[in-house]
């Protein structure tokens, strides 16, 4: 965990997507220091669906409220994000295999995103921004590889060679990463960091699956991958770092949003944590 001593700051926060993954691990942490959360989910009126985050928030000092939004419509998080200094976006589909991808992942991840920051632009509160990209739109595959001149990847790099027919959801990750950074490069008021983890594993917050994480991990023992399992390398982070570095980078002192200092940062993370996360 990090350090009891995290400078949170005074007034609620948003995370969006509430109910996920790693945007779960995100809402406990921000809890047990006390943190209002305003947390936007699909339907608030869903019980069941946001059951374990009120058994955290009894549990914790913080507390949470629950803001009905949607990624595709404008406006839509404006009540959500009232008063907000801090915005933690994590809402974006994660799917490998889906019917559409442009209306399955790159309209959610894109349009998710500029709603989002748009709104931000427009609510005077907010002063940092934190938005859970991947490695993804980093690099796609082999291709992005043999073209890094150091043979190592840096904020510097994009994705290249995914697109909607091609490896869809790194697609989506990186039109949506970039859209983020235009908007946050066009203004001058509040900051932008992204978390770019590989591929993110360990326990969920709520007993419902929610990631296909877990289906990867299921393969590994239901039979799927029976007839042998490819020799593949992949890269993982542990769920509660990918969240303790969300929190790093909206509220640590030495976050100073110099490139610099968050090299530091990711380094001293690194030391102590796997290594397999990147924050631009």
């Amino acid at each position: 965990m990090l350090n009891s001593d995290l400078g949170v700051g005074d007034g609620p926060v948003l995370v969006t997507g509430a109910t996920g993954y790693v945007a779960g691990w995100i809402v406990r942490l921000l809890l047990e220091r006390g943190v209002r959360v305003h947390a936007a989910v699909r339907d608030s009126k869903n019980a069941a669906k946001r059951a374990h985050l009120d058994v955290l928030a009894r549990r914790s000092p913080g507390e949470v409220r629950y803001f009905d939004a949607d990624l595709t419509a404008p406006g839509s998080y404006a009540s959500a994000m009232q008063g907000c200094k801090a915005v933690f976006h994590t809402a974006s589909p994660f799917a490998l295999a889906v019917d559409d991808p442009q209306r399955d992942l790159v309209d959610p991840a894109l349009l998710g995103t500029r709603n989002v920051l748009e709104e931000v632009d427009r609510t005077r509160s907010v002063e940092r921004v934190v938005v859970t990209s991947s490695a993804v739109a980093i690099f796609g595959d082999n291709v992005d590889v043999e073209s890094s001149e150091s043979g190592s990847f840096t904020e510097a790099d994009w994705n290249e060679t995914s697109s909607l027919d091609h490896q869809p959801y790194s697609f989506s990750k990186t039109v949506a990463e970039r859209a983020a950074w235009a908007i946050a490069d066009a203004q001058g008021r509040w900051r932008l960091t992204t978390v770019n983890p590989h591929f993110v594993m360990g326990p969920g917050t709520s007993p419902i699956v929610t990631s296909e994480s877990f289906k990867v991990l299921a393969q590994l023992g239901n039979g799927s991958l029976k007839r042998g399992v490819p020799d593949l390398q992949l890269a993982m982070v542990d769920v509660r770092d990918v969240a303790e570095m969300h929190l790093l980078a909206a509220f640590h002192p030495n976050a100073a949003w110099a490139l610099p200092d968050l090299r530091s940062v990711d380094r001293a993370l690194r030391r102590r944590r796997d290594p397999a996360t990147a924050l631009r």
